[in-house]
């Protein structure tokens, strides 16, 4: 079997690597590719790499290279982690949409839409390469926005499936709170991509007891305080939200705070910076602590469970993945792309049946997917007018002087990738 890396080069990969060498058996990898443009990290990484499988006795081969192409050829999976831009378009991101009052983040409002339209272009550029080189071959996104770039993918006609940690992290977060094995917990996620709730945790499978309201009775202070949102909250909710619901539902105090800190991704620099020095160490063998704050926590169980489901019919049974609604969500379009639970295997991913939606989740979730609609548009085909239309729709933004503002200030500061500007 055969697996490919596209942005094999990030400081994220070897959490990845620990995790193909630990779960082996569930998905045996013969060759493993990292591809990246940039030679001297990819040289790091792919060090670090072959001296983790050595030490954890895997048996398959680890290379690198710089040509897309010739990495991807025969590939039965190829795994998308890329950030257009790198790190300094992240902390631009994070930095200029403050200045009109707004959240800065790198996946939602408006810097979420400039990495979008950075991104789509070139993820599908890289698709179509994956096509030609390996038509059978699976793509598993894990870059971000992961529901605008999925839907960018499906809707090109790609084998493709959006993959997230967020799911992961609660399921793991849980089985801890309720001492039991991580495959005996059961999420009802649902939602899109980073706008999820978790409406109930069901033991042994999705017809099991439903733990959530015991954990929310015994555990809602620890919960709310690792989301950074008011418990409050989840006692009038009787859920569980996805941290990014802090920048909906306490938007202003997020705002103030961002603009008196170091940005995410200030700290993420030197985090990258610190990584890369350690994993030129040819003594390390083993991921380093640090990782595990650069963000991406069982990112390598998630994906190792994906990539065995959709290869070999294996890995869990039932994953939340990012895949077309199809009804799923009846107030949505079909073609729109959703994140919940579904039933996955060698022919891909099938939603499970979801209670309809409360009126207070549904009307963000129908808001937030138009404006992914209007996202990929402009991702698409350009032009200032359909940026603004965009930042316009986006709950977290919705007033013109600020879109129209927010428009011009996009454009400028992500204008090298933009190809219409």
């Amino acid at each position: 079997m055969k697996l490919a890396v596209v942005g094999g080069g990030s400081t994220y990969t070897p959490e990845l690597i620990d995790g193909f060498a630990r779960l082996r058996d569930t998905l045996p990898i013969g060759e493993l590719v990292l591809i990246d443009p940039a030679a001297d990290r990819l040289d790091l990484v792919g060090g670090l790499a072959r001296r983790i499988f050595a030490r954890q006795g895997h048996p398959g081969r680890i290379t690198t290279t710089s040509d897309l192409d010739a990495g991807v050829a025969g590939a039965d999976a190829v795994l998308l982690q890329l950030r257009v831009g790198g790190q300094a378009a992240r902390l631009r991101d994070e930095t200029w949409p403050l200045e009109c009052g707004c959240v800065g983040q790198e996946t939602t409002g408006a810097g979420g839409l400039a990495k979008a339209l950075r991104t789509v272009p070139v993820v599908l550029d890289i698709a179509e390469r994956i096509r030609r080189a390996s038509p059978d071959a699976w793509i598993i996104d894990f870059t971000n926005p992961v529901g605008i770039v999925t839907r960018a993918l499906l809707g090109a006609g790609h084998r493709a499936i959006g993959l997230c940690n967020v799911a992961i992290g609660f399921q793991r977060k849980f089985a801890r709170l309720l001492d039991v094995a991580p495959a005996e917990v059961h999420l009802e996620h649902v939602g899109l991509n980073h706008l999820t709730w978790e409406r109930g945790v069901r033991l042994g499978g999705p017809e099991g007891p439903d733990a959530l309201p015991g954990l929310l009775a015994g555990h809602a202070e620890a919960i709310a305080a690792d989301l950074r949102l008011p418990r409050a909250l989840l006692d009038r909710l009787g859920v569980v939200p996805s941290y990014y619901l802090r920048y909906f539902y306490t938007h202003d105090e997020v705002v103030r705070e961002l603009a008196t800190k170091p940005s995410r991704a200030a700290e993420v620099a030197e985090m990258e910076k610190r990584l890369l020095e350690m994993y030129g160490d040819p003594a390390l063998d083993e991921k380093p602590e640090l990782l595990a704050r650069r963000g991406g926590a069982f990112y390598s169980e998630a994906a190792v469970d994906l990539a065995a489901a959709l290869l070999r019919g294996g890995g869990s049974p039932y994953q939340v993945v990012n895949t077309y609604n199809n009804g799923t969500l009846p107030f949505l379009a079909d073609d729109a792309v959703i994140e919940v639970q579904a039933r996955v295997d060698t022919s891909g991913a099938v939603p499970l049946a979801v209670p309809a939606l409360e009126p207070l989740y549904a009307g963000l979730v129908a808001q937030v997917t138009a404006y992914e609609d209007l996202a990929l548009e402009a991702a698409l085909r350009g032009g200032r007018d359909r940026v603004f239309a965009a930042l316009l729709a986006h709950p977290l933004i919705g007033q013109f002087e600020s879109a129209e503002a927010l428009t011009d200030k996009l454009i400028a500061h992500n204008r090298e990738h933009l190809a219409w500007a």
